[in-house]
């Protein structure tokens, strides 16, 4: 028995060959995409509309994507057992400049209504390219959260700056409380040179820039907690003092902008870091007037008081794990990255440099959603690969449409 099942179309009856698990209704819906609003209704393809799709994909389409739809060049998606309402809809955008001038808007340019319902028919009718292998070392393998791998690199910081980032050694920084950016900049500053501490450029000389950053947002995600050290100063002195600086710094030291928090710093270091300001062995243009306002007893009575006041956590958030974040994406896209909603495509076992160069270019507003566009925003490089490594590796399914009778 032949098996036939529906897809959504515009204003032409047509369908793919598509065998799967997966049972959703078909009904006609309004799909807005670059092209502008689409009518789509479900239909039938026959033997004969996949055989036409076929001498379609050989004339304009399999030379980038393959006759069985699982692309060899990089950058090119698969598209063998891809929905094909979405394979129709992506081909009417090409069509109409909706995703620039490219290679594809040529391909495409002159074929008829008819020829992208059938041709998106015949792909969608091929057995999906297979999932990719998981590589050792590439985005996506095994590896320890960011978290995780922060608070194991900075065990080795704990000796000075304590164990969670709160000091107990005079002259050593708090680090909890701290934007994670502040700190990397700050450490980067040490291995340049631009901070003169010895110790310090020896100590951090071969963390590199991930780890690095791991370390910096471990301490931001922990408990703030004042200094446990000495803090000798007039505090009634300093707090009218620290007016001038609450500019930068916040109230109370509490700093909502890139400038550092103070706000329960050791006092020595802080008297430390001002007189580095003072002679211009610490180089900042923000930091080269208030320090020369300032004399020796200011420093110390500012310090008290900003040691004095209770620190407050950045606004950082715990990073999601890949799989957090792909449970996200299947939202839309399907448990596993496959989809069942006609208008949206299916991610599983597609090729990750092609995923990663789709995701970057909604990150950059050259392809348009509002949906996409949120869901994307605040991702990392990192956290985009490891998504596209993720969704290549999952086991694509094809997905059989079928209708309900109407009421």
């Amino acid at each position: 028995m032949k098996q036939c099942a529906q897809i959504l179309v515009s204003g032409f009856l047509a369908s793919a060959l598509l065998l799967g698990p997966a049972v959703v209704p078909a009904a006609a819906a309004d799909i807005v995409t670059d092209a502008g609003a689409t009518d789509l209704r479900a239909a039938l393809a026959t033997p004969q509309d996949i055989a036409e799709g076929k001498r379609v994909a050989e004339a304009s389409c399999a030379g980038c994507h393959g006759l069985n739809g699982v692309a060899k060049a990089k950058n090119t998606p698969h598209i063998a057992g891809q929905r094909p309402s979405y394979i129709y809809l992506e081909l009417r955008t090409y069509q109409t400049g909706g995703r620039g001038n490219t290679p594809m808007n040529n391909a495409v340019k002159f074929l008829s209504d008819d020829a992208l319902v059938k041709v998106a028919a015949y792909y969608a009718n091929l057995e999906p390219a297979p999932p990719a292998a998981v590589a050792t070392g590439k985005p996506g393998a095994a590896k320890p959260d960011p978290l995780s791998a922060g608070k194991a690199a900075a065990s080795g910081c704990a000796g000075c700056h304590g164990e969670n980032g709160v000091t107990s050694t005079p002259g050593m920084p708090n680090l909890s409380g701290l934007d994670p950016k502040y700190v990397v900049a700050a450490v980067k500053a040490y291995k340049g040179g631009q901070r003169k501490d010895d110790m310090m450029k020896t100590l951090v000389s071969a963390i590199a820039d991930p780890e690095l950053e791991n370390i910096a947002l471990y301490f931001a995600l922990q408990k703030p907690g004042k200094a446990k050290t000495p803090a000798p100063g007039n505090l009634a002195a300093g707090k009218s003092a620290a007016v001038a600086c609450a500019g930068c710094h916040g109230e109370g030291g509490v700093s909502t902008g890139s400038a550092p928090s103070l706000a329960g710093q050791d006092a020595q270091y802080f008297a430390a870091a001002m007189k580095a300001y003072k002679d211009g062995s610490r180089s900042d243009p923000a930091m080269k007037a208030p320090a020369a306002s300032v004399d020796a007893a200011m420093i110390k009575d500012l310090g008290a008081y900003f040691a004095s006041q209770l620190p407050q956590a950045p606004r950082v958030r715990k990073p999601l794990t890949t799989e957090e974040m792909a449970q996200r994406c299947d939202r839309c896209h399907g448990v596993a990255g496959n989809s069942t909603d006609p208008r949206l495509p299916a991610l599983a076992a597609q090729r990750p440099e092609y995923l990663e160069r789709v995701m970057h270019a909604y990150q950059k507003g050259e392809r348009r959603s509002k949906a996409m566009s949120a869901m994307l925003d605040g991702l990392s490089e990192n956290d985009i690969a490891d998504l596209a490594a993720y969704y290549s590796r999952q086991k694509a399914r094809s997905v059989v449409y079928v209708p309900l009778p109407a009421k």
